[in-house]
């Protein structure tokens, strides 16, 4: 028996009031090139009033942060990406400094930290990319997205030990469930909740996103991935988080539009933008 077809929902049939942030996206990938204005054009028409697109290396900001000047909805995310720990050189530092002076869209050091998924690079370089970059953070006075995968015990020690608590902090794409949330929360840092909220056999993660205070919580696609239902196993863009944040409001029993516009000031509020 085969099985039966997700009907595939337009987000602009079912748009949101202006407001709503994407928090974390990769607009600057090759995935959009052939549609990207379109792209950013359908998130607005849905209600997302800005976008923060993750660049994962100073030499893919300097190329291809053109792609957004006609766009002053999108604000810029840039840092190492923990498995291209190698490229994390002194010299790329200076790059993001140079950045960061140059370049007043830029409002945030990111996405940095541990991935243990993948054999990309050596952990103890990846340990040294992490600690680099989160000493940058603090000497530009930027917050941190961070990027954690199935190392979330060795990236809360690090995090900890460095005395991070309290410290501007987005735990992207989280995917945990309660107990992990309730370590984040403790130590006074935020939470981004992606389209897998939406699966079925996510339940844990539904569970966390119940308990996540409002003024912790932000919405994100990491786009091109992720998708939410009804479009998962396609490409994601910013206008389905308009579906993310229903399965997010059916978890907390709240009401969809009230925790659109929640999401939104505290990414606002988070990244110090407009």
């Amino acid at each position: 028996m085969s099985k039966k077809k997700t009907p595939r929902i337009d987000p602009l049939s079912c748009p949101l009031p202006s407001g709503g942030v994407d928090s974390h996206a990769h607009l600057d990938g090759e995935e959009f090139d052939a549609d990207r204005d379109a792209v950013i054009e359908r998130a607005a028409a849905a209600g997302v009033s800005h976008i923060g697109n993750v660049f994962l290396d100073p030499l893919a900001f300097e190329e291809r942060r053109h792609l957004f000047d006609a766009h002053p909805g999108v604000f810029f995310i840039l840092g190492i990406h923990p498995c291209d720990g190698q490229r994390c050189t002194p010299e790329a530092l200076d790059a993001v400094r140079a950045a960061r002076a140059g370049e007043p869209r830029l409002r945030a050091v990111g996405e940095i930290g541990l991935d243990f998924h993948w054999d990309d690079c050596p952990r103890e370089l990846q340990y040294e990319a992490f600690a680099a970059q989160l000493d940058l953070a603090r000497e530009l006075s930027l917050p941190v997205v961070i990027h954690c995968r199935d190392a979330e015990k060795e990236c809360l020690m690090m995090l900890e030990s460095r005395h991070f608590q309290e410290y501007p902090l987005l735990w992207h794409c989280f995917g945990g469930g309660p107990d992990l949330a309730r370590r984040i929360l403790r130590n006074g840092w935020h939470i981004s909740i992606p389209g897998p909220v939406s699966y079925p056999a996510n339940s844990a993660l539904r569970e966390a996103v119940a308990l996540i205070p409002d003024d912790r919580l932000l919405l994100e696609t990491d786009a091109p991935y992720l998708s939410p239902v009804p479009w998962r196993g396609t490409r994601n863009e910013s206008a389905y988080t308009v579906f993310t944040v229903r399965h997010m409001a059916e978890a907390r029993n709240a009401d969809p539009e009230r925790l659109w516009l929640t999401c939104g000031d505290n990414a606002r509020r988070f990244f110090g933008i407009d």
